[in-house]
């Protein structure tokens, strides 16, 4: 699809794990302050877990930062500290980055704190710097990983009977995948028809779903149709499944008859 058709969307989609986020969100800025400040969200990936952290981030002005699989406990710290408008010198201990994470999340409490890929600060051993920037400070923090991240918490006794809300993200259904052909194939009125076989193939996964629609509206496009469905679609679902190994007949290294 070409930079003149390809749709322009403003922000993530209003899908329901957007809306279940975000009311988790709130939730925890308006706890008690005698309830615990965790919240933590789960799934598989293309879930849309993701955006709807962003979504999250863009309505409470929250601090947002995901883990790459090189950070360390410096890295984590300098960079909710940059987040967070501050600058900080490269030779500062962590226990100095530390104590003035803990301030500048402790000014404002109801500006939340978003960890995405927070498996892996369980994995390295660093969810605990986390549980101690939290109870300084007061702040909201919400935790976002893969499926396995609750189990993963119950490892770590302190941090697990923190927690104050467990969100698993949800696949998408009909209702939303109607939402995201709307949002990324406007020029085409793709029939539920097509719409449901999209969503089942792509195992309720927005990004899956968002890829097929982009196939749907090319199809579309290359007939110079202004509707879809499910009769008139061509080609494969896309489902993020890698191609089965081919056959392939062994070359013969037969010797040459010399003449």
């Amino acid at each position: 699809m070409n930079a003149s058709t390809t749709p322009v969307v403003q922000g993530p989609v209003a899908l329901k794990n957007v809306a279940a986020f975000m009311a988790m969100t709130t939730r925890l800025i308006e706890r008690s302050h005698h309830l615990p400040g965790f919240g933590v969200c789960h799934g598989p990936s293309g879930y849309g877990k993701t955006y709807a952290s962003i979504f999250a981030q863009n309505r409470t002005k929250a601090v947002r930062v995901e883990v790459g699989d090189s950070w360390t406990r410096r890295t984590l710290l300098r960079n909710i500290l940059r987040e967070c408008g501050e600058t900080v010198k490269d030779k500062w201990p962590i226990s100095d980055l530390s104590d003035l994470a803990k301030s500048v999340l402790g000014e404002n409490p109801s500006r939340p704190l978003i960890i995405d890929e927070a498996d892996k600060l369980v994995d390295k051993g660093m969810i605990e710097i986390v549980r101690e920037l939290q109870e300084s400070s007061g702040a909201s923090v919400i935790l976002i990983g893969e499926e396995k991240l609750p189990a993963k918490l119950l490892t770590v006794e302190r941090m697990h009977n923190r927690v104050l809300h467990w969100f698993p993200a949800q696949p998408c259904d009909l209702e939303d995948t109607q939402i995201l052909a709307r949002a990324f194939a406007p020029k085409v009125d793709i029939k539920d028809d097509l719409l449901e076989a999209i969503c089942n193939r792509s195992n309720g996964r927005a990004r899956r779903i968002v890829v097929n629609l982009d196939h749907a509206a090319e199809i579309a496009r290359n007939r110079n149709l202004r509707a879809l469905d499910l009769k008139a679609w061509t080609g494969e679902f896309f489902t993020g499944e890698p191609p089965t190994p081919r056959h392939v007949e062994p070359y013969s290294r037969r010797a040459q008859k010399v003449a």
